[in-house]
């Protein structure tokens, strides 16, 4: 590879990942072995290396304590919770970048890679009041950074799927989301972008929001939302359960067209 491509900068928890891996691996040691000294598996030391999953706390105690470092990993570790994405968003972005499809479905907010900085600044400050505006502005530059994953020379399918809050909620002002809702329908006319509309008067087949990321060579993995934040489920019954209702939405929903013109409408009521 050329020296002078562009490369990705790794996240926190990738780059906790790498120096995992270094530390191990300069000990000679085997990722069981790592696990049999700090009290888990093999399995979820290499997660953690790949960036798969966050680490525990008392996982990075024990990596510290096996490798003699102190409080480093455990000081790493904290400085990536603290980071750009709360602690269990990471592992989706990281898979976010890397998926060819993207199937969304949203209940109550925009999509986050449709969000306008704006519209994404609101949520924060009603989402998370005691964040400093530092702290805000450093998770809104991170958000804002996904959309490069639609910039790109071979930019993922995209089907997002919006129940009626999503473009009814009052978020910010009407001035911010007549402003959204504009970048929303521009986003739309890409030929990999699909938005699909789904009226109140339709009752959909969940309430719950989710996305599924679909990969080359790799399983699909349904991504759910939750009061405690978000989780990947892998399991092929999870993921074809997923799907199944995905495509019970898309049938219940307004067609493209229908909801980029029922969407500007609304967008006509906020600009007034």
């Amino acid at each position: 590879m050329d020296d002078d491509t562009p490369q990705t900068p790794l996240t926190p928890i990738e780059q906790f990942g790498v120096d995992l891996r270094a530390l191990r691996t300069a000990r000679r040691m085997s990722v069981r072995g790592l696990g049999a000294a700090v009290g888990c598996s093999g399995a979820y030391v290499s997660k953690v290396e790949n960036a798969k999953l966050v680490p525990s706390e008392k996982f990075a105690e024990g990596c510290d304590r096996t490798f003699g470092t102190g409080t480093l990993l455990v000081r790493q570790r904290q400085q990536a919770i603290e980071g750009d994405h709360p602690i269990w968003f990471e592992p989706y972005t990281q898979r976010e970048r890397k998926a060819h499809q993207i199937l969304d479905y949203s209940t109550m907010f925009v999509p986050g890679l449709f969000q306008t900085p704006e519209y994404a600044r609101a949520l924060y400050r009603a989402s998370a009041p005691r964040l400093s505006a530092p702290a805000i502005e450093s998770r809104l530059a991170a958000r804002m950074r996904r959309h490069e994953v639609l910039e790109s020379g071979n930019p993922p399918e995209v089907w997002a799927i919006l129940y009626e809050a999503c473009v009814r909620t009052l978020v910010g002002s009407r001035g911010v989301m007549a402003q959204q809702l504009e970048r929303l329908t521009d986003e739309a006319g890409a030929p990999n972008i699909t938005v699909q509309f789904m009226p109140f008067n339709v009752v959909p087949a969940i309430g719950t929001a989710f996305t599924l990321l679909a990969f080359d060579g790799s399983p699909t993995v349904l991504h759910v939302e939750g009061p405690q934040g978000g989780r990947p489920l892998e399991t092929p019954k999870a993921v074809k359960t997923g799907l199944a209702i995905f495509d019970r939405l898309r049938a219940e929903a307004l067609g493209h067209d229908a909801s980029v013109a029922r969407i500007r409408q609304i967008h006509e009521e906020y600009a007034q």
